[in-house]
């Protein structure tokens, strides 16, 4: 297997933003299809949020098999084909024991950051709390105590977002166990740390807009993504 297929290739910085505009070229395709598979996932991850606690454990699992199938309908649409709504599950006919397995790893990670930064500041929290009523001066380390809580969370999930990044497409294109897709997801995001960070600049604005009305510009900006992400893994892990 050659050298990059684990690492990842280490590409210039104009590539964060080359991967957008090609992704963007892969979504004018096909845009109705893709709002149409937006739409879908959307309606599944709420119907399966909305199991109590099994919702919330399966959501990660699913996310990288579905994630896997629309990467099989990017490749699709970018040797020519077309994309179909059948693309989101094809994750479950292809390597789908890998893929949970990915999803699983995922999971675990997740809750261990969480379990972590909770930790980190559940003692102090449960202090403030169980010592009476709460003043004024109380909230305001309550307010502070939860910021801390997120930007640990967020600092312990940043390389479990990595090794997931690319993940189910090096499982689906190019047949890697769990451990050696998390592995070379989390070493071509390593070496290309200043194209992904043009690349989640140009996105933020973005981002912000489509949330505001009702969340529903995500209907073009997921499928964005989505092909953003095929996209810079051709540009990374392929000759």
């Amino acid at each position: 297997m050659p050298e990059f297929y684990a690492t990842g290739r280490h590409l210039p910085t104009a590539n964060g933003w080359t991967w957008i505009v090609d992704g963007w070229a892969l979504f004018t395709r096909a845009p109705g299809i893709w709002v149409g598979i937006t739409a879908l996932y959307i309606v599944i991850s709420f119907a399966v949020g909305s199991i109590p606690l099994l919702g919330m454990l399966a959501s990660p699992v699913l996310n990288v098999v579905f994630t896997a199938g629309l990467m099989l309908g990017c490749r699709a649409l970018d040797q020519g084909g077309p994309l179909t709504i059948e693309h989101l599950f094809a994750g479950f006919q292809q390597r789908l024991g890998t893929l949970l397995a990915v999803g699983a790893l995922y999971l675990g990670a997740l809750l261990v950051a969480t379990l972590i930064a909770g930790f980190a500041v559940g003692f102090k929290v449960y202090g403030i709390i169980s010592a009476g009523p709460v003043e004024a001066g109380a909230i305001l380390e309550l307010v502070l105590l939860g910021a801390l809580f997120v930007l640990i969370w967020l600092a312990l999930i940043l390389p479990v977002v990595m090794a997931v990044w690319f993940a189910p497409a090096l499982v689906v294109f190019r047949h890697l166990g769990a451990l050696e897709a998390m592995k070379a997801s989390f070493a071509g995001c390593l070496r290309n740390v200043v194209p992904f960070l043009i690349y989640g600049l140009v996105l933020l604005v973005p981002s912000v807009l489509a949330t505001i009305p009702f969340a529903l510009g995500w209907l073009v900006l997921g499928p964005l993504v989505v092909a953003s992400i095929y996209t810079s893994y051709k540009d990374i892990y392929t000759s």
